[in-house]
């Protein structure tokens, strides 16, 4: 059962509202899956669950609840599908989200690390195998003055079994 890291932010009710409404007209694979989230730990199979969730804890002391802001969003070709995803990026708290993720993939997770696919902190809000619908997308939003405030004031270690996420234990940061 593969096991993740992934952050829920805490965002304002319309930021929350507006990222829901478009998730579902164009989150075609994730919206009934998962809330809108930030990745940390991509799917690891090869690990022990007690292992995995005391190397998280032990790394997540060395950082406290940060800020962000959204204001770009870019649309990135998926490494493992033939989609294509529209993402939001953090704008600030950019470097926040890198040192977590980049402390977390030490120790014991080192080896999963993927250094063919470029970690780019993000929310996913679309995702379309027509690469030219997320670009549109994205234009839309970019033509507009974006800016969703929210906080990472936790992290959820989650597995992912039968098309489903469930939380195992959530780290206050």
């Amino acid at each position: 059962m593969p096991l993740l890291v992934l952050a829920y932010p805490q965002l304002e009710e319309k930021d929350f509202e507006w990222i829901q409404s478009f998730r579902a007209k164009h989150d075609e694979r994730y919206f009934n899956l998962v809330l809108p989230h930030f990745t940390f730990v991509f799917p690891v199979d090869e690990m022990g669950q007690k292992d995995f969730i005391n190397h998280v804890e032990k790394i997540s002391k060395k950082f406290k609840e940060f800020y962000f802001v959204l204001r770009c969003a870019q649309i990135v070709k998926d490494s493992f599908s033939d989609y294509t995803d529209l993402f939001l990026i953090p704008e600030e708290g950019y470097r926040i989200f890198v040192k977590l993720h980049d402390a977390l993939y030490t120790g014991i997770l080192e080896k999963q690390l993927r250094l063919d696919i470029p970690f780019i902190p993000h929310l996913g809000i679309a995702n379309n195998k027509d690469p030219r619908r997320c670009k549109i997308l994205a234009d839309e939003i970019n033509s507009k003055n974006l800016e969703i405030f929210g906080v990472i004031n936790k992290l959820d270690i989650v597995s992912f079994f039968n098309d489903k996420i469930e939380t195992i234990k959530e780290i206050i940061l």
